[in-house]
């Protein structure tokens, strides 16, 4: 597997070359070397209100696949936890419950709501027992009001990853949103989770593929904003379409902003319009085979009416036939790599270089 190169100056870059999105072994170590070390939105405060509850995830199911188990202890802390049996790798649990303890049900094995070892039964006579490695191993956690993100090995502290955007966006009461699951969503695309993201990182094609978005956006007013783990694209509002009420202290303020496109390296887009947000949440499934869920939160029910979810599915489909239609050009013995445009591709170039990057350690 050849090491990854992409120039730092723009004007002179050529993208990542075709066999990183074809080749299974280039999908394999991204595994391991993109997502093991970055961090993954899990889960909503809403499912862990009460103490007690108890919160099963499988980290990016069909890729990483690692169980892990956020809980609720007597004290009011969250935590999260490796979800299997420190005795013989049992699965601890299975459903969203509330319990006053983890307890196995395999051999009994018991731990408190905050993973440490507690109770195994018939294990009087081992020595040296129970040390540290009996505990359930903690897992590197972070919150963004009701967001809970999780890493297995973090590069960086969450900060680094959405700092950037919790700072701009401030000023939403993001605890008001609320979780619409009929509006929420699992695309499947047959390309490769790196095609997705880099289409979503430019603007550069939305006159030429999404005719109803470009007729809301004001496409000479787009813009994009590189920061270390994330970026932003501002988009602006032409004359008549909805657009945010920013506080005086917004660095927008003044500004007609249609939506603020964050996207959180390597796979998660947090898309915030005037009626709420559009999470979307990139999961790798083999190297031409992506899933992307798209979760719904809605804070202006009245400026969600206005037809924003049909636009979003139509949105999506158009970017799907167009990944689509790449993962299989980039597959032509006469195609290897291409260059950037210096004005509008600057955020897929930001991704290039950060998945060079991350390959390469």
């Amino acid at each position: 597997m050849k090491k990854l190169f992409v120039a730092e100056d723009i004007r002179q870059a050529a993208t990542l070359p075709s066999e990183f999105y074809t080749a299974e072994d280039y999908f394999k170590a991204s595994a391991e070397k993109i997502f093991v070390p970055s961090w993954q939105l899990l889960a909503d405060t809403d499912e862990l209100r009460q103490t007690g509850n108890l919160l099963p995830k499988t980290l990016l199911p069909g890729f990483l696949d690692e169980p892990l188990l956020f809980s609720r202890d007597h004290s009011d802390q969250i935590h999260c936890l490796s979800n299997v049996c420190t005795h013989r790798g049992n699965l601890l649990v299975e459903h969203p419950c509330k319990e006053a303890q983890i307890r196995c049900k395999y051999h009994g094995r018991r731990f408190e709501l905050s993973g440490k070892f507690k109770h195994m039964p018939e294990f009087e006579q081992a020595l040296n027992f129970p040390a540290e490695k009996d505990n359930l191993p903690k897992v590197p956690h972070g919150s963004w009001e009701r967001f809970l993100f999780a890493s297995i090995k973090p590069v960086a502290p969450l900060e680094e990853f959405i700092g950037e955007m919790q700072k701009r966006l401030a000023f939403l009461p993001l605890n008001e949103f609320k979780l619409e699951p009929e509006h929420s969503r699992d695309y499947l695309v047959k390309a490769n989770w790196a095609l997705y993201c880099e289409n979503y990182l430019e603007g550069f094609h939305i006159p030429f593929v999404h005719e109803a978005l470009n007729n809301v956006l004001d496409y000479n007013g787009y813009s994009t904003e590189l920061y270390r783990y994330s970026n932003l694209q501002l988009g602006l509002a032409r004359s008549g379409q909805p657009a945010f009420d920013l506080p005086a202290t917004s660095p927008d303020y003044g500004k007609a902003v249609a939506a603020y496109y964050y996207w959180v390296f390597p796979n998660l887009m947090f898309n915030f319009y005037p009626w709420g947000l559009s999470l979307n949440i990139v999961k790798p499934m083999g190297p031409a085979l992506t899933k992307v869920s798209f979760i719904t939160y809605i804070y202006k029910q009245t400026l969600f009416e206005q037809g924003a979810d049909a636009l979003l599915d139509k949105v999506e489909r158009e970017d799907e036939a167009v990944v689509e239609n790449v993962q299989k050009g980039i597959r032509s013995r006469m195609y290897h790599n291409g260059r950037y445009s210096p004005t509008r591709e600057t955020g897929t170039h930001h991704f290039h270089r950060l998945i060079a990057e991350f390959m390469n350690k």
